[in-house]
């Protein structure tokens, strides 16, 4: 089976790959770093440089291809500049183009936690639209997407407060609350399990590999690291958002990463999670806080 991955050498793509390959797969991997071409070589896949919003390199590079696997990649969110949103849907743009040139029929797009809906998830209600731009293509085109919660590697965000302060700062917590949390390694073993499996219309499916309320959260980290009282201490939105913003945080990532988590807060953003809550991957938040507790000693 030929299989086209963007993502480069991502937290996601390269387990990805590594297993398809290990499958037999030909795998071709894009990334807009020519630097990157000798290592994608050496891993046994096929290096193909270029832009994801250049349609006419996607194109020619989906052509032939069984499946393509989508995903859009993160952004500066300290750049003044940047519309986040639209960062995002001229990349879900491009993608449509390349689909209908190439021929494309079978489609694995990355998307997230809260693309159920346009409102009330904060920066996240950009994957709604995301996913709206990809609906559109016929349905001739098989698309499967894939809902990851929030990945384990956020947390090394809590690194500084920790720190500084010696407590974990956000705008949610608390006991009662179960966080969903996952690990690029089970979305890569997730993701290569779909493209084995039959391509039927449209499908979405969640990823999540532990659930812990943030205060289990914080005593796992503080364990970890040697500080077994760690606490997790909540602040109101409007002081989260400032902290950000006095951080260098671009204003609408501030803003959009303030309403997410009040999103966590009041249901809004696992609503349709639980709904089709998935079956639990294999990397529980206990094998995470190995990395974890190196980035902190490192720091």
């Amino acid at each position: 089976m030929k299989v086209v991955l963007t993502g480069s050498l991502g937290h996601i793509s390269q387990p990805l790959a590594t297993q398809l390959i290990a499958k037999g797969h030909s795998v071709t991997i894009i990334s807009s770093k020519a630097e990157k071409e000798k290592e994608i070589e050496n891993m046994g896949a096929k290096a193909a440089i270029g832009s994801i919003v250049d349609t006419h390199f996607l194109s020619a590079t989906f052509k032939d291809a069984d499946i393509v696997y989508l995903m859009e990649p993160p952004f500066n969110f300290f750049d003044p500049s940047l519309d986040p949103e639209k960062f995002w849907l001229d990349i879900a743009t491009s993608y449509v183009r390349a689909i209908q040139q190439s021929g494309v029929t079978k489609v694995i797009h990355l998307s997230s936690i809260g693309a159920h809906t346009h409102e009330g998830v904060g920066m996240l209600a950009a994957h709604h639209a995301v996913e709206n731009i990809l609906k559109a293509l016929p349905n001739t085109v098989s698309i499967k997407t894939m809902r990851p919660v929030g990945f384990y590697y956020n947390m090394f965000a809590f690194i500084p407060a920790i720190k500084n302060t010696g407590s974990i700062i956000q705008n949610y917590g608390g006991d009662e609350l179960k966080e969903p949390w996952v690990s690029p390694l089970d979305i890569a073993a997730t993701i290569a399990e779909e493209m084995e499996l039959p391509f039927d219309g449209r499908k979405v499916r969640y990823i999540a590999s532990d659930e812990v309320s943030p205060s289990e959260a914080a005593k796992i980290l503080g364990e970890a690291i040697g500080k077994p009282d760690l606490k997790w201490m909540v602040i109101p939105d409007e002081q989260f958002q400032s902290n950000l913003i006095n951080m260098g945080f671009n204003l609408q990532v501030a803003k959009g990463l303030t309403e997410m988590n009040a999103a966590r807060r009041d249901g809004k953003l696992y609503e349709d999670y639980y709904r089709n809550r998935p079956v639990l991957g294999k990397v529980i938040l206990n094998n995470f806080v190995k990395d974890f507790a190196a980035a902190y000693h490192q720091q």
